[in-house]
């Protein structure tokens, strides 16, 4: 990440151990060191859910760019003890993927890595290869909702009730979303595996 916004501050060992709402308080009184101390602290986690769940990371990059610049412009408006931070972030993230994963987008099919020209077990090297591809591929074909909560739960470890308040909806929602994904990516790599058998068996 090139920007400014994305650039590395130093950070002392006091300022890294104040609270998110401590640097929060100080950014509401207009203090643009706590706003890049906060970005310094959440900027890796918050650019590697919008690149699981986007599959680019120009796109990736501008949606965190877009999350923090927000963050700033509504620092007057933060209560503490209202919502943490961080699921404050992962909403406007999520949202952002989710609207953008709904636009039209076409197929990057520059991203489809080729075959490694080694000597040593070429076609062991292939399957693997091809396995990874279509587990990505099955996962950017569910729908946003799914995707995202399923990037949430295993990516970044969150419960079903950090999931929900993440996404701004009910327990039973995400609950049905995981469950609904999960089948539907396992419908897809069986589909994706005989697929690959099928190429690897080939002439």
């Amino acid at each position: 990440m090139t920007s400014a916004l994305m650039s590395r501050p130093q950070v002392t060992t006091s300022a890294a151990s104040d609270s998110d709402d401590s640097l929060l308080a100080r950014m509401r009184a207009d203090d643009t060191a706590a706003y890049r101390l906060l970005v310094e602290r959440h900027i890796d986690r918050a650019f590697g859910l919008a690149l699981r769940v986007l599959k680019n990371s120009a796109d990736a990059e501008d949606v965190t760019q877009e999350a923090f610049v927000k963050a700033w412009q509504k620092r007057h408006d933060w209560q503490e003890g209202r919502a943490k931070f961080s699921t404050w972030l992962y909403r406007v993230i999520v949202n952002a993927c989710i609207d953008q994963l709904r636009g039209p987008r076409g197929e990057n099919l520059d991203d489809v890595p080729e075959p490694r020209d080694e000597s040593e077990d070429a076609v062991s090297c292939i399957h693997r290869q091809q396995v990874v591809l279509q587990l990505d591929k099955a996962l950017s074909r569910l729908p946003a909702p799914q995707r995202a909560a399923i990037t949430l739960s295993y990516h970044e470890g969150l419960s079903n009730k950090e999931i929900a308040e993440v996404m701004g909806t009910s327990l039973f929602a995400v609950e049905s979303l995981l469950k609904r994904g999960r089948q539907r990516l396992r419908e897809l790599l069986k589909r994706a595996e005989g697929d690959v058998r099928s190429m690897l068996s080939g002439d």
